[in-house]
């Protein structure tokens, strides 16, 4: 399998077409940009070229919602094929998907669900990540989900599964802080103790978002994965957690819906960025005096 060059431990913003003339013209200072797969996966023209254009500045971080990496039938083929001929003309630093299905019966539904976490289900999701990886000839990072229900037939904690798929193919994982925060409040179960158990030697990249807050049946809270919003506060709170496990780590900013103007998403990533210097430098005198990061 070709390794490829892995993203930069600084923050990195989703790139908007609205904001590529403030990007490629200004050339802010942003460690990297993401972009979904699925958006440039036509032959050519103006997305392409703006592509290129952003490739030729900064490293890409390639995203992907579509493959279905939990279903239960075969991966598309024809989505696979164009998933590849996407990352030769690109050449992204990472390319990462989510740990949930998307397809039944040759139709793509419009969500990320989830899947119970059983040894058939594990076996399954192996042989497709193992697939993608042959397929785009580099490894690939699998992104732990928010979910808002859990499958009684699940006999695996989600750290055990995600660390297995990471243990049987190679793969690295993209640890979602705010889908940690979002399954833990809405699932009653502490986030910090799920970050403790974490296989963190498999994180490539950390995702940030914003979440929405409502209320459940019963009156308990529930939170939405909305990506609408700054950063909550207990997020990242729960992120400085993740990095003081990790280590400093290439770290976007999610922010999909309600998209502001490009210095607010510029403040956001100034914002982690601080927080990555902070870890280095706690690190650094952890050294110094010879205690353990």
């Amino acid at each position: 399998m070709i390794e490829t060059a892995s993203l930069p431990a600084r923050a990195g913003l989703g790139f908007k077409p609205q904001h590529a003339a403030a990007i490629l013209g200004d050339r802010p200072d942003i460690g990297f940009f993401e972009v979904h797969a699925e958006n440039y996966m036509g032959a050519g023209g103006p997305p392409h070229r703006m592509l290129a254009a952003l490739g030729a500045l900064y490293p890409i971080s390639l995203h992907g919602v579509g493959l279905s990496i939990g279903g239960e039938g075969p991966l598309d083929a024809a989505h696979l094929a164009r998933l590849r001929a996407l990352v030769e003309r690109s050449r992204p630093a990472s390319f990462s998907e989510h740990l949930a299905w998307s397809t039944h019966d040759g139709a793509f539904l419009n969500d990320l669900l989830p899947l119970p976490y059983t040894p058939a289900t594990l076996d399954r999701v192996v042989h497709h990540v193992d697939t993608v990886q042959q397929t785009l000839g580099r490894p690939m990072l699998i992104e732990n989900p928010s979910t808002y229900l859990v499958f009684s037939e699940s006999t695996i904690a989600e750290v055990d599964f995600l660390a297995a798929i990471a243990a049987r193919t190679g793969c690295g994982l993209l640890l979602d802080v705010n889908n940690v925060m979002v399954s833990a409040v809405n699932h009653r179960l502490d986030p910090f103790l799920y970050l403790d158990r974490f296989p963190v030697e498999h994180v490539g990249e950390i995702h940030l978002a914003g979440y929405d807050e409502t209320v459940d049946g019963a009156g308990d809270r529930l939170l939405i994965d909305a990506h609408g919003t700054p950063v909550a506060a207990d997020v990242f709170a729960l992120y400085r957690h993740a990095l003081g496990r990790t280590g400093p780590v290439a770290t976007l900013i999610e922010w999909d819906n309600a998209v502001p103007d490009f210095p607010t998403l510029h403040a956001e990533a100034r914002r982690v960025d601080a927080a990555l210097d902070a870890e280095r430098a706690r690190r650094n005198a952890a050294l110094r005096v010879g205690v353990a990061a």
